[in-house]
């Protein structure tokens, strides 16, 4: 074999990583995915696959070893895509951008480095003035997931998660009703011959709708209620058949309630707390055995009853009625849950280096400028500045004063 063909028959055997290393681009950037520590948070936020495809766009990826393993994504699956996998978390920080699920505790902050880019979760109803203070201090630029839209102007992270939490939340209850779990031991649906399964689902939002598709789909009687009855308008078109729908009336409500076997809260306010619906005489009133599932319990709960439960135990009685109150469920079918994801966040990773930086990002993305809430440490999100009565400062301005 000549010299030339050797050179080349090694070329084909060549690892992603060198490929990747010697091809990088001038915009190319330093990605960080920490390992969640919050508890029994199990997504991540980008798949193997999609971290491959960052890395053949020249950017650089780090990971802390275990951070995918609740998804049953391990440390060698993302190796082979070209992630540097370190076990030492401080390694991550040195990112230009950090991306995690949960919002990011006081410790985590301090070990950011000074105008660092962070995606995460981070709700203004549950957000803590000390964590929000040191990041204003090291002048990070902070993305929010709950605020993130897509080229439609709707909320893509929301509704993603919402349609799994609307799905899974139907096949919860199924569990719950089975005699396995001590339930009524009816089979949600029914069959022929045996009159169906009945389930009011409280709210006509994303959640409630993908809710009502899996229960019909399933067999069940369904009722729906909610306060817009825009929203019972689209949840009956999308979902294409007839199904019972109503605005929230006490006496029309509570009596679906008490002779329901399953009941979903998916009321969500836009901030600050659910409307609280269902009162602790109803529920004391509904038939032994009964199914509460209360998806609203991030933001109080729907429900007099309701109590914050983990996946460890998730459900309670009281009145003789099973109450699930977890509050991140899509945490329980975490791999689809990171699928879901990473089709949202690996476009704009892309777009960001794309575009030559996050700075141009927010100036040619309405849909990005809408999630951050920090810009350089200056505090931009109205929601936010409310709550701790803080100033808050338009980014459009910001922008455009520092072009």
């Amino acid at each position: 074999m000549s010299s030339m063909a050797k050179i080349a028959h090694e070329a084909i055997f060549q690892t992603k990583e060198s490929t990747a290393l010697s091809g990088k681009q001038k915009n190319s950037l330093k990605i960080g995915i920490l390992k969640e520590i919050t508890f029994q948070e199990n997504r991540i936020a980008l798949t193997p696959l999609s971290v491959g495809l960052l890395v053949e766009h020249g950017h650089e990826i780090i990971l802390e070893s275990g951070a995918g393993n609740a998804s049953n994504f391990l440390d060698h699956h993302y190796s082979e895509q070209g992630a540097q996998i370190t076990h030492d978390p401080r390694t991550v920080y040195e990112s230009d951008i950090l991306i995690k699920i949960s919002p990011p505790t006081l410790a985590e902050v301090e070990m950011m480095k000074p105008r660092q880019v962070l995606f995460s979760s981070h709700q203004p109803s549950l957000m803590d003035l000390d964590v929000l203070k040191s990041l204003m201090r090291k002048q990070i630029t902070a993305l929010s997931f709950e605020y993130l839209q897509d080229e439609g102007c709707h909320l893509s992270v929301v509704r993603a998660m919402s349609e799994i939490v609307g799905a899974t939340s139907v096949l919860i209850a199924a569990e719950y009703l089975s005699n396995v779990f001590d339930g009524k031991g009816l089979m949600l649906g029914g069959v022929t011959g045996v009159p169906p399964t009945e389930m009011v689902i409280i709210g006509a939002g994303t959640v409630g709708e993908f809710a009502a598709r899996t229960a019909i789909a399933l067999g069940a009687q369904v009722k729906v209620f909610d306060s817009s009855v825009f929203r019972l308008r689209r949840l009956q078109n999308n979902v294409g058949s007839r199904v019972f729908t109503s605005v929230i009336q006490p006496v029309v409500l509570n009596k679906a309630v008490q002779s329901c076997d399953v009941v979903i809260g998916a009321m969500r306010a836009k901030n600050g707390r659910a409307p609280c619906l269902i009162s602790e005489e109803t529920v004391s009133r509904m038939k032994p055995n009964s199914v509460v599932i209360d998806v609203s319990i991030d933001q109080g709960g729907c429900f007099e009853t309701s109590e914050v439960t983990s996946h460890d135990q998730p459900t309670f009685r009281k009145y003789d009625v099973i109450h699930y109150c977890v509050p991140n469920i899509a945490s329980r079918v975490a791999r689809t849950a990171t699928y879901a994801l990473t089709n949202i966040f690996t476009p704009i990773l892309l777009e960001i280096g794309e575009s030559g930086g996050m700075n141009n990002m927010i100036w040619a993305n309405p849909g990005i400028r809408s999630a951050i809430y920090l810009y350089h440490g200056n505090l931009t999100n109205k929601d936010i500045g409310s709550k701790f009565n803080m100033p808050s400062k338009d980014l459009n301005l910001i922008v455009v004063s520092n072009l």
